[in-house]
């Protein structure tokens, strides 16, 4: 967004419109009314023709009227609401001017990134993402400084406007986006405090994918005369790749891609990651664990890009790090596999992806990662594309070690054929078993240890056991039932020794904020990076609860945990000391952030995490 905005701003966009298919010459976003600044942003990234939702939402939008969309995820609707948006905004004016709610972090990201590009030709535009999770001091600095269009979760927005840190005063646009996903999450009374807290005379847009009761009911009452938009998607994936998932926390995803890597019979392979400082990071950990990888992303100046494309389609290379915007329009036969490394958002996007595997009628391979939180975003995958993803286990070391052996053994034969190499080689083993007295099978062990260099050929499964499993971290165990299935309410006793010192903590959160077992290990789970076999008995009394950790939570793990919220409320975690601690503190713990002052004000309702 010409560099106006904060590059701590993690974002990402897959939006791009997919045209209008009509017996006449589909419409150009030039023919829906947009100004020439936006126009030429859309040009710059590569948009032609505008989708259905786009072409129909964005005249009304321009117009001033209040809408309803209903939509798929993937067709395009970020578009459709956040160009009306950028073409009628007041940079002159500091205040913020719109606001749009979204249910999930990663979709409030996406939407903000969607912005930026659009506004990129747009001088002075400020767009802020708001969301749990994030430090406060971030967004407080970018609030003072003045921000046009605010882009968040219902709970975040609503303990800015708690604490007075958010003026909706001059709010004229307001977007609620995916709300039916919204509703189902909870957020129902954060989302109607926050309509009837703005401006009655700012513009509404709403999208969603259904049109229960709840939701007509809030079209009906907060929305004046709006025009109604329903669009059918139509997103269909080829039938010869094979799709599956696997259920990994966000801090495991390097492991797994390469225990994938090690066990899977590819040729080339691309794994899609969300932005272009990932695609350089998780390259480089490739390339250190001994792959052939490369990144390519937006910032990549096209002569590099063609020469890594061209390596690719040679064989010289094996794995792209990628964007989605720096794939478009990749065609390599050689990709036997696509990885998401990061699930996209949308369903437009995922099936641009996994259609990047499986060219010319070959078969192919599409794997998605998906963290716990992100099953919803499978469910919304499966349901628009028609088709069932295979769930798949993580490779075990046995896995590992039985196709390290194989390679090994190939790599024998190969070498057995190279006549007359092995025969200088066969006196070289000669010489030495004379002069040494050892039996040619010892010699050949030696060998092969001298050739593993540093990296043992074979896993320890020993130390690997030692390391907490995939399964602890949220994939399904026997019988079809995940973790959170196995948690009685109000407590939660552990699956199995840890094997490491555990102490009790205590956080400020019981029965009276209607929380369960599931919810505290997934929240403390996320936010400090721990796995599921981290957590031992979680006891829940009526104001506060007692959870087993690890006894050496570390400085990092206590500061992630700081902002960690559940039910709304700051876990405010500290050692329990016992039943002197047991009462809830009057005010807030050593834990508390010292940029929040250490306590919040009161909430108006108990309400759903977004963390």
């Amino acid at each position: 967004m010409g560099g106006t905005s904060p590059s701590h701003y993690r974002c990402r966009v897959n939006d791009q419109a997919a045209p209008v298919e009509t017996a006449d010459a589909p419409p150009t976003f030039a023919d829906l009314g947009l100004g020439d600044a936006v126009l030429k942003a859309l040009k710059d990234v590569g948009y032609e023709s505008p989708s259905t939702i786009q072409a129909e939402t964005i005249p009304p939008l321009l117009a001033g009227r209040d809408l309803v969309g209903l939509a798929q995820t993937g067709t395009g609707k970020t578009a459709a609401f956040a160009l009306p948006i950028l073409d009628r905004l007041d940079v002159r004016q500091k205040s913020v001017q719109a606001l749009v709610l979204a249910p999930t972090r990663e979709l409030a990201l996406q939407v903000c990134e969607a912005f930026q590009k659009y506004a990129a030709q747009t001088k002075g535009v400020h767009v802020l993402p708001v969301y749990g999770g994030q430090a406060y001091g971030v967004q407080l600095s970018a609030l003072r400084r003045g921000v046009h269009i605010v882009v968040g979760t219902p709970g975040r927005i609503m303990d800015h406007l708690e604490k007075g840190t958010l003026d909706l005063t001059e709010l004229k646009f307001l977007v609620l986006d995916e709300a039916d996903e919204m509703l189902n999450m909870g957020f129902a009374e954060d989302v109607e405090t926050i309509l009837a807290d703005t401006p009655d005379d700012k513009q509404v847009a709403l999208f969603s994918a259904t049109m229960p009761t709840q939701i007509r009911r809030l079209s009906k009452q907060y929305l004046k005369d709006p025009v109604q938009i329903d669009v059918k998607g139509k997103t269909q994936t080829a039938n010869n790749i094979t799709q599956r998932y696997m259920i990994v926390s966000y801090p495991q995803k390097a492991d797994a891609l390469t225990r994938i890597l090690e066990t899977e019979n590819f040729e080339g392979m691309i794994v899609f990651v969300r932005t272009k400082n990932e695609t350089e990071l998780l390259a480089e950990k490739l390339r250190a664990r001994g792959f052939s990888a490369q990144a390519i992303n937006g910032d990549v100046a096209q002569v590099q890009r063609e020469r890594t494309v061209n390596q690719l389609k040679a064989g010289k290379l094996d794995i792209l790090v990628a964007t989605d915007v720096a794939a478009r329009g990749l065609d390599v036969e050689r990709i036997s596999h696509v990885v998401n490394f990061d699930i996209p958002t949308d369903t437009e996007s995922y099936v641009h992806r996994i259609g990047r595997t499986g060219r010319a009628g070959r078969s192919g391979d599409a794997i998605s990662f998906v963290t716990p939180r992100e099953r919803y975003l499978l469910k919304h995958i499966e349901k628009a594309t028609r088709q069932s993803l295979t769930e798949m286990r993580l490779p075990s070391v046995e896995d590992v070690n039985t196709t390290r052996l194989a390679r090994f053994d190939d790599a024998i034969t190969e070498a057995l054929s190279r006549g007359s190499e092995v025969e200088t080689f066969r006196d070289v083993v000669a010489h030495y078993v004379r002069n040494h007295d050892v039996p040619e099978v010892d010699v050949a062990a030696a060998l092969a240890i001298v050739a593993q260099g540093d990296t043992p050929l074979l896993l320890d499964p020993a130390a690997e056991r030692a390391r907490p499993t995939f399964d602890d971290r949220g994939a399904k165990g026997k019988g079809g039932k995940s973790d959170d299935d196995r948690f009685d309410r109000g407590q939660r006793r552990p699956r199995h020794d840890t094997g490491k010192p555990m102490k009790a903590y205590k956080i400020q959160v019981g029965k009276r904020h209607k929380v369960e077992p599931r919810q505290i290990v997934g929240a403390i789970a996320n936010e400090g990076g721990l796995s599921r076999g981290d957590f031992g008995s979680i006891k829940i009394q009526p104001d506060f609860s007692v959870v087993e950790l690890p006894a050496d939570l570390s400085p990092e793990v206590w500061k992630k945990l700081e902002n960690t919220r559940i039910s709304g409320k700051l876990i405010e975690l500290s050692e329990d000391r016992g039943p002197r601690g047991s009462r809830p503190p009057s005010h807030s713990s050593s834990s508390s952030s010292p940029e929040e002052g250490g306590s919040f004000k009161k909430p108006r309702h108990k309400r759903p995490s977004d963390d």
